[in-house]
């Protein structure tokens, strides 16, 4: 009998389950897909061009929305379609447009009404009726 061929991912998945841009990684990372095993030892013990890429980007856009506390939409209602790096995330914060600070309201506002329906929900577990 053969030996099963290992699972594998393409680099694409396997950057954004890292967390990093493809276009950032090393030409070898995004020239071949990534078995199981390479991508668990790829989170277990990082390699020094993916503790940079993490520490200081640049970022894909879930990573910049979560780093600004905003969501992906409000990202792109606020004009920000390139990737940032950390120290671009922390001027805007810093800077703290007018955009970002509505944004910022905003997704606060969403996951505090996730939580409450999520509370109400758990509260509510026995009952069987779905309506508010």
């Amino acid at each position: 009998m053969s030996t099963p061929k290992p699972q594998t991912m393409k680099p694409q998945t396997a950057a954004r389950k890292l967390g990093v841009l493809l276009d950032a990684t090393p030409a070898e990372f995004q020239a071949n897909d990534i078995t199981r095993t390479e991508f668990d030892e790829l989170q277990a013990h990082p390699p020094e061009w993916l503790t940079e890429l993490r520490r200081n980007g640049p970022h894909p856009r879930q990573e910049v929305a979560r780093r600004l506390n905003i969501s992906t939409s409000g990202l792109a209602r606020g004009g920000v379609t390139e990737p940032l790096t950390t120290e671009q995330i922390k001027a805007l914060l810093v800077e703290m447009p007018s955009w970002l600070a509505a944004e910022r309201a905003t997704h606060a506002k969403v996951r505090e009404e996730e939580a409450r329906l999520k509370a109400r929900r758990s509260a509510g577990s026995g009952s069987a009726s779905p309506t508010a």
